[in-house]
């Protein structure tokens, strides 16, 4: 589409800041209520604070994922072509929540490094009793090189194999609804409606491509 849907051909002044701001009104929320609840004897997060904290955050972490993905349907659909800039912060943001989805869970649940004997052993038992850990911490890590190469340096740097090395960003939302859906002991309905929902972004690049390449 050429021309940009309600007249919106550039982005909005206040669209950067809402969106920065908005993005880190959750994990101010989370960490907020879970400080509340563990050092204030409140009640935010039920009986298990750190854990539900965890929980939200990883949550929270294929939100971001899903929203970045989202983008280029939504330019495609609307024309809005300068929502593309706002693609790299979303992933962003979601590699940020990710790593303290992670830090949660290693610092305060394990608690890794209380000393040589608490919190390792947790840590191996969770690997190998929980496959589904691995499978989020290979997620993370796949984002590591995403966030490193994401400024505009790296792309110009990089040239035709920043692209190919972020394909990553296909696969690692499916293995975050991998890990989220193999944590959930019963309800399964979150997970997978997001199977639900990353089964839709991608299909429709699939579909786009398809309907490019016969044109």
């Amino acid at each position: 589409m050429s021309t940009p849907r309600f007249g919106l051909a550039t982005a909005p002044r206040w669209l950067a800041p809402l969106l920065n701001y908005g993005a880190a009104l959750p994990a101010i929320g989370i960490v907020s209520m879970a400080i509340a609840d563990v050092f204030f004897g409140r009640s935010f997060m039920g009986a298990d604070p750190i854990k539900q904290a965890e929980h939200e955050l990883g949550e929270w972490t294929i939100r971001f994922l899903f929203a970045s993905l989202a983008i280029t349907p939504l330019r495609q659909l609307t024309g809005w072509n300068w929502l593309a800039r706002h693609r790299r912060t979303l992933g962003l943001y979601g590699f940020a929540y990710g790593g303290v989805h992670f830090l949660t869970w290693a610092l305060l649940d394990v608690q890794i490094g209380i000393s040589e004997y608490v919190g390792w052993a947790d840590v191996q038992k969770d690997l190998t009793k929980r496959p589904y850990i691995v499978v989020g911490m290979s997620a993370l890590l796949l984002m590591v090189p995403l966030a490193i190469t994401s400024t505009t340096k790296m792309i110009a740097r990089l040239g035709r194999r920043w692209r190919t090395l972020h394909r990553l960003a296909y696969v690692i939302p499916a293995l975050g609804v991998i890990h989220w859906g193999m944590s959930v002991k019963k309800d399964l309905a979150e997970p997978a409606m997001g199977t639900l929902v990353l089964a839709g972004l991608l299909g429709w690049r699939v579909m786009h491509a398809r309907r490019s390449a016969t044109a």
